[in-house]
């Protein structure tokens, strides 16, 4: 993936809880939309939800509307050993961690909320055969 695109109600509320936590570099960022650097690997997508409904015309095409509602979920590729400070991090953010998973092939999971409530995930290697 390149791209990962999260529809928000408060652009200003989701940017802040983004920056504060991931401290992610700012690509991009107008009133609708603000775009984050993951690792220098894909994009986080920020969209204000509604503002990208209508067919949008920048120089040099056409981006046809898109939006989406509910709660979705992504994750965080992270370490081993990343994810016990991840977890002190998430705590001193006063963020909840809502459900801890090993899995079989030996990666952890865990699981917390955005302002929005989409679920996001810190995932260390060993959940999937590709990761």
């Amino acid at each position: 993936m390149i791209e990962t695109a999260v529809y928000v109600e408060s652009l200003d509320r989701a940017v802040a809880f983004y920056d504060r936590l991931f401290a992610l570099p700012h690509l991009f960022e107008n009133n609708a939309l603000v775009a984050l650097d993951v690792a220098g690997r894909s994009v986080l997508l920020l969209f204000a939800r509604g503002a990208s409904a209508q067919t949008q015309t920048p120089p040099g095409g056409v981006i046809p509307g898109h939006d989406a509602s509910g709660r979705i979920h992504f994750a965080f590729a992270a370490d081993d050993e990343q994810l016990p400070l991840w977890e002190a991090r998430l705590a001193e953010e006063g963020v909840p961690i809502e459900g801890r998973v090993t899995w079989p092939r030996g990666g952890t999971s865990v699981y917390f909320r955005d302002p929005d409530g989409n679920l996001l995930e810190l995932a260390t290697p060993g959940i999937w055969t590709t990761y």
